[in-house]
């Protein structure tokens, strides 16, 4: 029986699941830990982790699914992950991490990218990278330059998180061009590393990891991590890929036309695409995605909204005294626009939707002989809706057509009252899945590995759990509310 492992190497968690290749069928999965991993913020904008907190996750999670799933280690035949985006973890000559990961949230190179985008050239950018530099990972390198020089100078390697793990369980230093591409860091005209920006920057191409392909067999575990795995050593690690291009994957989300959605602690529209198009303005960003290929090009136009679960979650930690099932049960007693109550959901670092500002989150129109905790509640999860709206309307105008979205069956869309909105207010069907990033990435290692004859096989036993259409009745309310919302935004942007 050939098994897959696939990690979700997350700034909230890690993830694991254990599947069978040939049904699909999950038989054991695991979080760590059970409290959400601390964002460290030694200043405003500012957001790091420690990249063996993340490791040690890894190996708690392996051993959670070891403790709950009887199986031979011997039949896991690929290893997938998928991690956070964007985010820079830097070694030396001896792999040993020089300091804590700027992870994706952190905006601290916002101006970094600014002032690269100004002098290489707008226009040169959106031609050759799709994207401006911005608040991406080489921007990020940028800053540990001109700022930690002292750490800058020793500095063997860059990666991405997932490169990072990856290291840890083979021993290897490899990247992929997907990841070179969320890092900023890929030509799409060449469709090779993007000098343009790393001779701007004065960063070496040494400091990049090899690049392999994001489906294929990219390093073996070590006796030494296997035996912290608890599993073979020998056993590949066959794919890896950002979160929000594995999340698509998990949804089976690979061809021109399909969208995927998540909402956990930030919100994703990820649409893909043919052609490799751009915003003017870098407020939606194109990446390349896990299944591009030179004579079938495939791109992700990935629009993110920060501050999603994470006000969720400061809600339910400061205001609400509740879980999130009774919030959501709560919030569903308050009507459509929630008696005039606003809230902008920023507040999570810059927004690429508004131009890398950060407006901080804003609580607009409370009156307190009106509004209680119901009010509240609704007009945090409308505001996420109005917020991923906002963004989407941005995609719309680079070409992405949205009809149906697919999500996995979890965050957000777990609440009835998220779900419809998100529907009724974009005007797409929503099909919900029991599926995540772990099991996408264990279905992306049975690609890689080639235990899988073709990338459709990868997807038995994945169904619809639910679909969700739009609520005509309450169309116009919400329209009213979106309205409302965006006056509200406007006018805290001074547009």
């Amino acid at each position: 029986m050939a098994l897959l492992l696939g990690y979700d190497v997350g700034s909230s968690s890690i993830k694991a699941t254990l599947m069978e290749a040939e049904t699909g069928r999950v038989l054991g999965s695991a979080t760590s830990p059970d409290k959400e991993l601390e964002i460290m913020a030694k200043q405003q904008g500012w957001a790091e982790q420690h990249p063996a907190t993340w490791w040690d996750n890894v190996k708690k999670a392996a051993a959670k699914i070891k403790s709950e799933a009887d199986f031979d280690a011997a039949d896991v035949q690929a290893i997938g992950i998928s991690y956070q985006m964007h985010g820079l973890v830097v070694i030396d000559k001896n792999r040993e991490v020089l300091r804590p990961a700027i992870i994706w949230c952190d905006s601290r190179a916002v101006e970094t990218g600014n002032k690269a985008c100004s002098e290489i050239g707008e226009e040169k950018c959106l031609q050759k990278l799709l994207n401006s530099p911005g608040n991406f990972t080489a921007s990020k390198l940028k800053w540990v330059m001109d700022n930690e020089p002292e750490i800058y100078s020793k500095i063997h390697k860059m990666m991405l998180p997932g490169d990072y793990i990856a290291m840890r369980m083979t021993g290897d230093v490899k990247t992929t061009p997907s990841g070179l591409s969320e890092g900023i860091m890929w030509d799409f005209q060449q469709q090779a590393l993007a000098d343009v920006v790393l001779d701007y920057y004065g960063i070496s191409q040494e400091l990049v990891a090899e690049t392999v392909p994001t489906f294929s067999v990219q390093g073996e575990l070590t006796k030494e991590a296997a035996d912290e795995l608890g599993l073979k050593a020998g056993t590949v690690v066959s794919y890896r890929a950002g979160d929000q291009p594995n999340n698509a994957l998990s949804l089976n989300v690979l061809n021109p036309g399909e969208i995927a959605a998540t909402a956990g602690t930030s919100g994703v529209v990820y649409g893909i695409s043919d052609k490799p198009s751009h915003d003017s303005k870098s407020r939606v960003n194109t990446f390349v995605h896990v299944n591009h290929a030179p004579k079938a090009p495939r791109y992700g136009v990935l629009l993110c909204l920060n501050g999603t679960g994470i006000l969720n979650s400061w809600l339910k930690h400061n205001a609400a005294g509740l879980d999130y099932e009774q919030m959501n049960e709560l919030a569903a007693k308050a009507p459509i626009g929630s008696d005039g109550l606003v809230i902008l959901p920023y507040g999570n670092g810059a927004e690429r939707t508004l131009e890398n500002r950060d407006p901080g989150a804003v609580i607009e129109g409370l009156h307190f002989n009106i509004h209680n905790r119901s009010h509240l509640l609704r007009a945090a999860q409308e505001g996420i809706v109005f917020a991923l709206n906002y963004g989407l309307e941005i995609m719309r105008g680079v070409g992405v057509e949205v009809k149906t979205v697919r999500a996995g069956h979890a965050n957000m869309f777990l609440s009835p009252l998220f779900a419809s909105a998100f529907a009724t207010v974009t005007g797409s069907v929503v099909e919900l899945y029991n599926t995540d990033g772990s099991q996408g990435a264990a279905r992306g290692a049975g690609i890689g590995a080639g235990i899988y004859k073709a990338a459709a096989d990868a997807f038995v036993g994945l169904k619809p759990v639910k679909t969700i259409e739009p609520d005509s009745k309450s169309s116009a309310a919400y329209k009213q509310a979106y309205q409302k919302w965006e006056e509200v935004l406007k006018s805290k942007l001074q547009v």
